[in-house]
């Protein structure tokens, strides 16, 4: 079973946003989209740019801030490149008004 670490209050996060929080000492990507939290590896897998600090482009997709790779914010999946690896993704709930995510 995965352990859920606290990431940030749900109020604090405008929905349709992405940014960078810390979870157990790793930096973690956080976008709230449709209602839904998701959870990625804040590092490109092209280049070493903060995918949360991206743009969504639409209510799944996030833009690298660099070279413009698009991910699916849901699965990690390339959308489009230069990026060619998927980004790692992490367990999302929100328990008592706290979005928690489970990393290792």
């Amino acid at each position: 079973m995965a352990e859920f670490f606290d990431a940030v209050p749900a109020d604090d996060v405008p929905g349709e946003t992405a940014s960078v929080v810390e979870v157990n000492g790793k930096e973690v990507a956080l976008v709230h989209t449709g209602g839904e939290f998701y959870a990625l590896a804040n590092e490109c897998t092209h280049a070493n740019y903060s995918i949360g600090e991206g743009d969504l482009v639409g209510e799944n997709v996030i833009e690298c801030p660099g070279h413009g790779s698009t991910f699916n914010v849901q699965t990690g999946d390339v959308i489009s490149g230069p990026a060619d690896e998927p980004l790692e993704t992490y367990e999302v709930k929100v328990v008592d008004g706290m979005v928690r995510v489970a990393v290792e």
